[in-house]
């Protein structure tokens, strides 16, 4: 059998096992939701971005909210994918455009899984590959992958896509990362990975092939045509990331972070200051093992771009570890360390884990803030 086959057939043992987390998630916040009171399914469907996502497949673009401070806010800020699925599948089934986002998002899900799996395969074998799926399942804020949200989605497409650059299939690269790019404004990292292995190659070789020069080309275009349509639509070349600073998401160079950070230092509870500081020393210490591991140029650059792209945003603190969650190949060292445990331990672990993630999970979404 080819390692190509090996890396797709073989994924049914980290399918299972993400499928296992996450079910443990979905459940733990199913009990929690009956003992407090509500709606579980309402709470995955039906809150926060899921509900911008719903109205753009129901009525397309347009709809704005006037908040009392004078800010609007535009769904022009949510890219087009996701709502274009929600409103097909809805269309081709009895469902709903609600129950479709979330039919979307746990196919996407799975889909997500595998591609991950597959490229952890690919760098550090098969075993390996599937706890890395597994991780990614139990990450703390995994139950967004729940969620009709875009994440599963565009880490589906992200991983298919670095698959693709690493066996050197650049066309499908690249035709992936325009779907990307229809899903969220991430998807800058994915473009940078592919661009900067692009440009690296044809030092290194001295040659630039066509299929090489047709996937970078392909890339960025799913990101640029939306930027473009929002640009067109409110006739200004900066409406994007004018809806976007509306939104308070606009570019700092991670200078709210820093004043987060220090307000929650020098506040009346320093130590919550602290705990911020110890988890981005974590973040940074990740990224130096990743490093390490000398992870293939495609893979090193997504994980890190993402990143980036999630800190130097003035978002508020509680939604980066979402924005973080598609840098699947940061839980990789973690993931061939914990491959070299016996099966009894690993699934020990990895149970602890999943129950852990779920009960953050539930009382995160029982509550009043988004995630």
């Amino acid at each position: 059998m080819s390692v190509h086959r090996e890396q797709t057939s073989g994924a049914a043992p980290a399918l299972w096992g993400y499928a296992a987390v996450r079910l443990v998630g979905v459940a733990v916040l199913a009990v929690a939701a009956a003992v407090t009171g509500e709606d579980a399914l309402h709470r995955l469907k039906g809150r926060w971005d899921s509900v911008w996502y719903v109205r753009i497949a129901e009525h397309g673009y347009g709809h704005e909210v006037r908040l009392p401070d004078g800010s609007v806010h535009s769904d022009l800020a949510f890219f087009p994918l996701l709502p274009a699925l929600e409103r097909g599948l809805a269309a081709l089934s009895p469902l709903g455009a609600d129950d479709a986002g979330l039919v979307v998002a746990w196919a996407a899900s799975l889909a997500a899984a595998w591609g991950i799996y597959a490229v952890g395969a690919h760098l550090a074998g098969p075993r390996a590959g599937a706890v890395l799926a597994v991780l990614w399942g139990v990450y703390p804020t995994a139950f967004v992958q729940s969620m009709a949200y875009t994440e599963t989605l565009f880490t589906a497409l992200a991983a298919w896509s670095l698959y693709a650059v690493l066996r050197g299939h650049w066309i499908r690269a690249g035709a992936l990362c325009v779907l990307a790019g229809l899903t969220r404004p991430s998807a800058a990292a994915l473009i940078a990975a592919l661009g900067v292995t692009a440009v690296v190659t044809v030092v290194r070789e001295r040659r630039l092939t066509l299929r090489m020069a047709a996937g970078v080309l392909l890339a960025p275009l799913g990101w640029l045509g939306y930027i473009v349509f929002v640009a067109v639509r409110k006739s200004s070349p900066t409406a994007y990331f004018d809806v976007q600073a509306a939104w308070g998401n606009s570019i700092d160079g991670g200078v709210a972070l820093g004043r987060f950070v220090w307000r929650n230092l020098t506040g009346p509870q320093p130590l919550a200051g602290v705990g911020l500081c110890a988890a981005l020393a974590l973040l940074g210490w990740v990224v130096w093992l990743c490093v390490r591991q000398r992870q293939p140029l495609p893979v090193l650059v997504y994980g890190l771009a993402v990143v980036v792209i999630s800190l130097v945003g003035a978002a508020y603190f509680g939604s980066r570890p979402r924005l973080i969650m598609p840098a699947f190949p940061l839980l990789l060292p973690a993931a061939v360390a914990l491959a070299r445990l016996r099966d009894r331990n690993l699934v020990l672990v990895l149970a602890g884990l999943a129950l852990a993630s779920g009960a953050y999970g539930a009382f995160t979404l029982l509550g009043a803030g988004p995630p």
